[in-house]
């Protein structure tokens, strides 16, 4: 791949790490301009001092206002915006309803839909203005999960399922002018994927959990480990103006994980 997007000014909301780091590298490697809205102060450096030019901004993406200074940073920089990408989430590691302590569902379930739906919803309503008037592009990220009940808790799935909502909604909404698709990663190495604060695993990674790297690669027909990079290049198709006839669709970057558990809506 060569330029694809080429000129394209893009932000990229939870960039510091894991699929969005991915996707902000794939994207100036592509020939874009890249502003990162980042949690970390740490991935914020790291991002500033690797050299590829990329407008970095610290903050809360969990916040509107965050994500106003996002936009306004990559419009700032770059005179305009055509490309929105979202890669923020947290983890509940596999939690079910019955093993969910009463006391702790009210904050569990706010904890993971305000990080898992409210900062997609707070991204794009701020990128809005400037999208519509680039006729620009939206990827989201959904997951496995969104399809397939077991790859996670209930608070974690039914968070992915409404952001399978969001996608359909919002390419309706903004069509024809800004085209709403995602990415539906599988399980994936080499990321910082943590759990819920509200379950106390916020130091839990799920890139830490024993014989990860080769449970993944069992359980897939294509028998691989996908990386963060591996899922980036969706990303970069689905922004990118070859995609120009794609909205409200998902790719499913997830070594063909369907194969083996039936189709999503549940038929043989």
């Amino acid at each position: 791949m060569t330029g694809w997007l080429a000129g394209s000014r893009a932000l990229v909301v939870g960039g510091g790490s894991g699929i969005g780091r991915a996707v902000v590298d794939a994207f100036v490697a592509e020939g874009a301009r890249v502003a990162v809205l980042e949690k970390s102060r740490a991935k914020c450096d790291a991002l500033r001092g690797d050299g590829a030019g990329v407008a970095v901004l610290e903050g809360d993406a969990t916040t509107w206002a965050a994500n106003v200074a996002g936009v306004e940073l990559a419009v700032s920089a770059f005179g305009g915006l055509d490309v929105l990408v979202n890669c923020v989430g947290v983890f509940d590691f596999y939690r079910g309803l019955r093993t969910l302590d009463a006391d702790l569902l009210e904050s569990a379930f706010g904890e993971m839909f305000v990080t898992n739906v409210r900062t997609h919803l707070y991204s794009v309503k701020a990128a809005a203005e400037p999208l519509l008037a680039s006729r620009g592009s939206i990827v989201l990220t959904e997951s496995t999960s969104a399809y397939y009940p077991d790859r996670g808790g209930v608070l974690y799935v039914s968070s992915k399922f409404a952001v399978r909502g969001l996608v359909a909604s919002l390419a309706s909404e903004f069509a024809p002018h800004v085209r709403v698709n995602a990415v539906a990663p599988g399980g994936t190495v080499n990321t910082d994927l943590r759990g819920l604060d509200a379950l106390g695993q916020h130091e839990r990674r799920l890139d830490d959990t024993p014989r990860r790297e080769a449970e993944l690669a069992e359980r897939l027909p294509l028998r691989i480990a996908l990386s963060p990079s591996d899922h980036a290049w969706s990303y970069v198709f689905l922004a990118s103006r070859r995609a120009r006839g794609i909205t409200g669709d998902v790719l499913h970057s997830d070594g063909g994980f369907g194969l083996h558990h039936g189709r999503p809506d549940g038929a043989d």
